[in-house]
Order: structure tokens, then C-alpha cells, then sequence
């Protein structure tokens, strides 16, 4: 039995293989096209092409998950496509993990060039004050 998101044609060898629904084969090339994008805007560090391409991404990746959703209540998704499908999410992952590794690189770089807070000090009772930065003394 013939599925919408499926059919059946048969190989060269004989034997019978599966053939994406061609929307779902567009949308996951959408997928994989943004993502390999990102990445190359992420190597040369294009801000502007950064944030274009993510949001690029983020589209088609909401746009995946709707027709992927509709597919697998139709029945199962092929093989090849939910392994293609998996991939794009690893490498939504790993590009998640760089980002998130640059930031933190970043921020403590930030942290020693630019300290956020005034260093602790004991006062005469003993317990922890806060050195402030205004421009008033006290007498």
C-alpha cells in the first residue's frame, strides 16, 4: 500500500526502494541549505549573514517540523529522509554548542577587561561591604 509520503519504485537491481514525498525532500534540502549557510557565515564571522541565516534557519525549521508532523500521522516517514532529518538536527546542535562556547569565551574576556562589580571588602563590624561608585563622599 501506497502512502502520501511514500511510494514504491523499483531499483535497478530489482528490488524496491522508497522515494520522499517531494515536498518533504524540499523542505529538508531547505533545511540542510540553510544550515550549511549559517555555517559558512559563522567561519568568516559575517555578522549581518549570521543573523540573516538564522533567521533563514529558524523558518525552515519550523516549516519542517509542520510537514514532518503531517507526514508521520500519514504513516512512517522514510528512512533515508528521518536520518537526513536527524543530521540537520545534530548539526543544529553542534553549531548551538560553538555558539554557546564563543559567548562564554566572550563574556569572562569581558569579565577580567571590564569588572562588573566593585571587589568585597570587610568593614569594621565585620561583615561584607560593597565598595559603591557614585560621586558623593560620606563624611
Amino acid at each position: 500500500m501506497n502512502l502520501p509520503s511514500q511510494s514504491l519504485l523499483p531499483a535497478a537491481t530489482g528490488a524496491a526502494v522508497e522515494v520522499a514525498d517531494p515536498a518533504l525532500e524540499s523542505t529538508l534540502s531547505a533545511v540542510e541549505h540553510r544550515l550549511s549557510s549559517l555555517g559558512e557565515a559563522l567561519r568568516t564571522q559575517d555578522l549581518s549573514s549570521i543573523d540573516l541565516h538564522a533567521t533563514e534557519l529558524h523558518r525552515a525549521l519550523s516549516n519542517a517540523v509542520d510537514h514532518f508532523s503531517r507526514a508521520a500521522r500519514n504513516g512512517p516517514v522514510p528512512p533515508a529522509l528521518r536520518r537526513r532529518l536527524a543530521s540537520a538536527g545534530g548539526t543544529v546542535a553542534a553549531q548551538r554548542e560553538s555558539l554557546a562556547r564563543a559567548t562564554a569565551a566572550l563574556d569572562r574576556a569581558i569579565d577580567v577587561l571590564l569588572p562588573r562589580e566593585a571587589p568585597v571588602l570587610y568593614g569594621s563590624q565585620g561583615g561584607a561591604e560593597r565598595l559603591t561608585r557614585s560621586g558623593s563622599l560620606l563624611a
